[in-house]
This record gives C-alpha cells, structure tokens and sequence, in this order.
C-alpha cells in the first residue's frame, strides 16, 4: 500500500523572512539610519541582522561606504528574488487573514436563461450591499454547457434543473418548480389556471431542441401518456420562446418564474400541468475541483435565502 509522504521542506537562512526584510528596505534605502526609522527599530539591532545573514550565507551582503551602504555583487544577485519572495509571503498573509475575516475574491456562477433571469439580479443587489469584497460573474447557457462549466470548474456554483426524483451526490435542492403550458394573451386552455398533461396533444409548440433536460423529460412523459407533442420550431432562446408564443399563437412549457413579469402584465397566460403533474428541482452544484471558500460559502447564503423569498411570492416551493 503506497504510504502518503510529507512535502519536506529544508529551511535554514530563508526561515526568518523578517530578517530579509530589513535586507530589502536597507539594499532600497542604502542606509541603515533611514531603514531603522522606516522599519520602527534601530540601527544596532539591523547591524546585527545583517551580520547574522552574512555569517548564514557565508558572504558579504553589503558594501559599507562613506555615505551608507550599497549592495554587493552577491547581494544585488540575491535582491531581486527575496523582494519576490517577501511579496508573495505578504499576499499568502492577506489571503488569510482575508478568508479569516471577511469573503473576498470572484464567484463564477453558472446559469440557465430561466432561472438567472429572475436569479441574478437579487443575488447582484445583495452581493453588491453585503458583501463588498466579493464580485460576481456570471455564466447563462443550457443545462449541457453548465454542466461542462461545472466539471471544467470554470463555475464554481451551479444552478440547474433536475427532473429525476434524486439528485447526484453533492447537490442541494433548493425548490420544487410545477411546469407550467404557457399560453398566448386570451387563450381558452390556459384561461382555467390548470391544464391536464394529455390537453398537450397535438398543440403548436416552440420547444428547445434536444439533448435539453426539459426536452428529453417532456418527450418521456408524453410517450407514457401516448401523445404527441408537436413543435412547429424549436428554439432554445427563452426571449424567441416567449415572443412567438405571445405573438403566433403558439404554446410552450416552462417553469412559473421564468415567465412572472409577462403573466402579471398579460401578456402571456400559465396553466399548472397537472394529472400528472410536472415538476422538476432547481439545483445547486458545487465545482468538485475547487474548494468552497468563504466567498463561495457566502454569495450560498444568499442565494438560498432569495430562493426562500421567490418561494414566498408563489414562484416556486421551497
């Protein structure tokens, strides 16, 4: 059995990077008077330093003259990559305490058109109030072009739908969503509020085109119900989806929320599916290559919390 070895790490004249940081301020000031009063210390003690370094390294740093000191040869060789050195020492410190006290860095969400729509402008508006060392980006595509964000981790979270009735290991259900036949302005079979499944018959449709989640579970549920669905286009835009059902009489499928300022303002109508109904669960997915930091853990937080709020208006379930 292959036994897990520790990365070993021999540090002798680098393990005190406080020392070699009074290297760098002298070598820039070229006294150790001004690097004492930059430093807040004093000039024996950055002697002694100094000495110490060049007795570790077994050469002179410093060339002492009459208005200071000035770098040696060996120590110009040396100055440049301890001055990088000391930098990414001090930008490994900030990311600590940063992750410490308070999120920062860029969240890469990704979406689908449907849910970011309604999503990301909230989710944008309490990042924007609450967490103001977090920016976000945000990525809208369909269900395969998330799910390929996801494994790539260009996304460190995801929001998708699932229709099975368990989720793969990992996600969160964030809310039970009714899909709803969508209808034009006047139209008698959404007019009730509830449309059975088998009333999809034969309808003039504008459906995305497959491979596409709803799809696939659409063309499913109607060969149980032997009926058949009937797209005279396919289209996998949801503004194309909604403007011709609005302005050509056609039909289409969607969740309540994707369509919620077009039904309150009638220019669309929704009927529940019902008999069966159906139903899908927004999801959230976590990019397994990345580790959730705490602005991840964070902009999370809001996003389950606005969910709670869409649910309350009626746009979903939680």
């Amino acid at each position: 059995m292959h036994k897990p070895r520790a990365t070993d790490f021999a540090l002798d004249i680098a393990a005190d990077l406080q020392k070699w940081r009074s290297f760098v301020a002298i070598g820039e000031l070229g006294s150790l008077t001004r690097a004492a009063l930059f430093l807040d210390s004093n000039q024996s003690f950055l002697s002694r330093q100094v000495n110490a370094l060049e007795r570790e390294c077994g050469t002179r740093l410093f060339n002492r003259t009459g208005r200071g000191v000035e770098l040696s040869e060996a120590g110009q060789r040396l100055f440049p990559q301890v001055k990088d050195l000391l930098e990414r020492a001090q930008a490994l410190e900030h990311d600590i305490r940063a992750d410490l006290r308070e999120p920062v860095g860029t969240v890469t969400l990704g979406s689908l058109p449907s849910i970011g729509t309604i999503l990301t402008g909230r989710l944008f508006s309490a990042v924007r109030a609450r967490l103001p060392g977090v920016s976000l980006k945000v990525l809208e595509g369909s269900s395969g072009q998330v799910e390929e964000w996801l494994t790539d981790a260009r996304v460190d979270i995801a929001i998708l739908y699932r229709y099975a009735p368990t989720l793969p290991e990992g996600e969160e259900a964030l809310a039970t969503v009714d899909s709803y036949l969508i209808g034009p302005r006047d139209d008698r079979l959404t007019a009730n509020g509830q449309v059975p499944f088998a009333s999809l018959d034969g309808l003039p449709f504008i459906l995305p085109s497959a491979p596409n989640g709803l799809r696939t579970a659409l063309d499913a549920g109607a060969r149980h119900a032997r009926i058949a669905l009937a797209p005279v286009i396919e289209a996998d835009s949801l503004p194309l989806q909604k403007q011709l059902t609005a302005q050509e009489g056609l039909y289409t499928v969607l969740p309540l929320h994707a369509v919620w300022q077009e039904v309150q303002e009638g220019r669309l109508q929704a009927a529940r599916i019902v008999e069966p109904p159906f139903q899908r669960t927004v999801a959230m997915a976590f990019s397994r290559a990345k580790g959730p930091s705490s602005a991840v853990t964070a902009v999370t937080g809001h996003i389950v919390r606005i969910v709670g709020e869409m649910a309350a208006q009626g746009m979903w379930r939680s």
